[in-house]
């Protein structure tokens, strides 16, 4: 699995999953820290996805990608290649992630941001539901070093959906 940063994705999933890392608009003398783009690490990663499933339902994957923002919030983002929704994508999120060991990074997760063609739109973009969730993600691999092997996340949303992701 490889890494890839320079390409910010329009794609980006059409996600970035909340208006503060949309596309942003030069810093000015009189632009506010509110103004100001929240995510501080993104990466999109490339490989495959041996499971990814909503509530039992299985997908295949379009993209797999990591965003990080400065106040220590984090997602690993799925695109999923559903043909009856184009933006069905999903993001395990969390706060607190730590390197349990030199290479694995585990990040709790505690909601579920899940968006779909049928979501409200800001800016022609849909904005996601959040559902508080509860489980974990774990990623072999260090971005640093431009080499992640693999992602796993499992997590359970308060109605009792479960959500599943094999990416490697």
């Amino acid at each position: 699995m490889s890494l890839h940063f320079p390409r910010i994705v329009a794609v980006a999933l059409g996600l970035c999953l909340g208006a503060s890392c949309l596309a942003q608009t030069p810093m000015t003398a009189a632009s506010t820290s509110e103004n100001k783009p929240d995510i501080d690490l993104y990466a999109l990663m490339s490989g495959s996805c041996r499971t990814a499933k909503v509530d039992g339902r299985e997908f295949s994957c379009k993209t797999v990608a990591f965003f990080h923002s400065e106040k220590g919030r984090a997602h690993f983002t799925v695109a999923l290649d559903d043909p009856a929704d184009e933006s069905h994508i999903i993001a395990f999120s969390g706060v607190n992630g730590r390197r349990s060991i030199q290479n694995v990074y585990e990040l709790p997760i505690d909601r579920m941001l899940l968006n779909s063609k049928h979501r409200p739109k800001v800016d022609g973009i849909p904005v996601p539901a959040t559902k508080s969730s509860a489980g974990v993600c774990r990623q072999v691999g260090n971005f640093a070093m431009l080499k992640v092997t693999s992602v796993t996340c499992s997590a359970k949303d308060d109605s009792g959906r479960a959500y599943e992701l094999q990416f490697v």
